[in-house]
């Protein structure tokens, strides 16, 4: 990435919740964002969530307003990308809203929640020979942001993820991540998009 010429750039640290001052390109070194709109109703349209070593800006959106919200703990810094990395970005933007609309499409509540999960922890999480392991804590996914995500309701959220562990499709691992089995991971992408 593209620093900021001439002056240095501005360094952010942000708390959850907090949303990112618009009209600039950000960095993020550690944490993640989430970009959204809203519709008539006032219901959040989310359009992407970034991570670590990805950038964010809502410079490029014809929607308005759209916020840049930290999920979780965020340290950001502001730089100015090169053609290629507004190219690359906007490659990356494109298939984000594509896939959280391809989730917010499933009908059933059941297969929406668990599509999500793979498509977060595939995107964030982390590879192994069982599986893929996710912190929800590490990005601050409460059952609530779940269900915006996803277009759910909290409750929804809640339940279904007390039956995902029942039926073994996701083990706690540790204190606070999970563990979405392969065999799960195939079946949610054979019900999905």
């Amino acid at each position: 990435m593209s620093r900021s010429s001439g002056a240095r750039p501005i360094r952010l640290s942000l708390q959850a919740n907090d949303v990112l001052p618009e009209g600039l390109n950000w960095a993020i070194l550690d944490g993640y964002v989430r970009t959204a709109a809203w519709d008539e109703s006032g219901e959040t349209i989310t359009l992407g969530v970034w991570g670590p070593g990805e950038w964010v800006t809502n410079s490029f959106s014809t929607l308005r307003p759209v916020e840049m919200q930290c999920l979780s703990a965020v340290r950001v810094e502001q730089f100015e990308p090169s053609e290629a990395e507004i190219l690359q970005f906007l490659q990356l933007q494109i298939r984000n809203t594509e896939q959280i609309f391809e989730l917010n499409r499933i009908r059933s509540a059941e297969d929406r929640l668990l599509s999500l999960l793979r498509w977060i922890s595939q995107r964030f999480g982390q590879v192994n020979s069982l599986g893929y392991r996710l912190s929800l804590k590490d990005m601050n996914l409460t059952h609530r942001s779940l269900a915006e995500l996803c277009g759910l309701t909290r409750v929804t959220v809640t339940k279904n993820l007390n039956r995902y562990k029942a039926l073994g499709w996701l083990q706690d691992v540790g204190e606070s991540d999970l563990l979405i089995p392969q065999a799960v991971l195939r079946r949610s992408a054979d019900h999905r998009l």
